[in-house]
C-alpha cells in the first residue's frame, strides 16, 4: 500500500466577530473580516493513493511524537499482510532518532522521501487544499473541540465515497512545463 503522508498543522479555531450571513439569490455570502482565534490543531493524514481513502488523526501538537502515534495508528489500520509505502516530505520530525527506531522495528514499511521544494509531488496536499477550501475556509469554530469535530465529520464523509487522484500529465510533459517556465523567468531581463 501507498500512502501520502504529511501533516496540516497549526490550523486556527476561527470565530468571526459578527455572524456570518448566508448566501442569497445573487448575493454571495458575506462575513467580517475580523475573527476571535480559540486555539489550533494539527491534523496527520495518509492518503492511500489507490483508493483515495484517508487515515487521519488530530493532535494538539505537532513533533515526532504526535508523528510516532499517527504511525502507530497507520500500523493498526493497514492489513498486517500488506507493506507500506511512505511518500513524505523531509521535515525534521520525520526523521528523528525515534522515528528511524520505530521505523527499523516495523520492516513492512518504507520510507520515500519527495525532494526538497517538491510538495506537489504528495497527494496528501492536494487533499488538504481541498479539505482547506471546501471546508475551513469559510467555516467559522468557536473552540478546538468543534474545530475538531468539523475535521473529523469532512473526514469521514470523504472515506464514504473516496476519489483518488490521478495525475493527468506525464512525467515528461511536466517537466517540459517546468523548462518552458525557467527559461522565461530566465529571459525576463530581471
Amino acid at each position: 500500500m501507498v500512502l501520502c503522508v504529511d501533516e496540516k498543522s497549526q490550523i486556527q479555531a476561527l470565530n468571526r466577530t459578527a455572524p456570518i450571513l448566508p448566501m442569497l439569490p445573487e448575493t454571495p455570502q458575506r462575513a467580517t473580516h475580523d475573527y476571535t482565534r480559540h486555539g489550533t490543531s494539527s491534523l496527520y493524514a495518509a492518503l492511500d493513493i489507490a483508493s483515495g481513502k484517508v487515515i487521519g488523526r488530530l493532535h494538539t501538537r505537532h513533533r515526532a511524537i504526535e508523528f510516532k502515534k499517527f504511525l502507530i495508528a497507520i500500523d493498526k489500520e493497514v492489513p498486517a499482510e500488506l507493506a507500506v509505502h511512505l511518500v513524505m516530505d523531509n521535515v525534521s520530525t520525520h526523521k528523528t532518532p525515534v522515528i528511524k527506531r520505530w521505523l527499523a522495528a516495523h520492516p513492512r514499511f518504507t520510507v520515500h522521501f519527495t525532494p526538497t521544494s517538491s510538495s506537489w509531488l504528495n497527494l496528501v496536499e492536494r487533499w488538504f487544499s481541498e479539505l482547506t477550501t471546501k471546508k475551513l475556509q469559510r467555516a467559522s469554530h468557536t473552540s478546538v473541540r468543534a474545530l475538531n469535530r468539523d475535521i473529523r465529520a469532512w473526514i469521514e464523509t470523504w472515506n464514504d465515497d473516496p476519489r483518488p487522484y490521478v495525475w493527468t500529465k506525464t512525467a515528461d510533459q511536466i517537466l517540459d512545463s517546468i523548462a518552458r517556465y525557467c527559461t522565461r523567468i530566465n529571459n525576463s531581463g530581471h
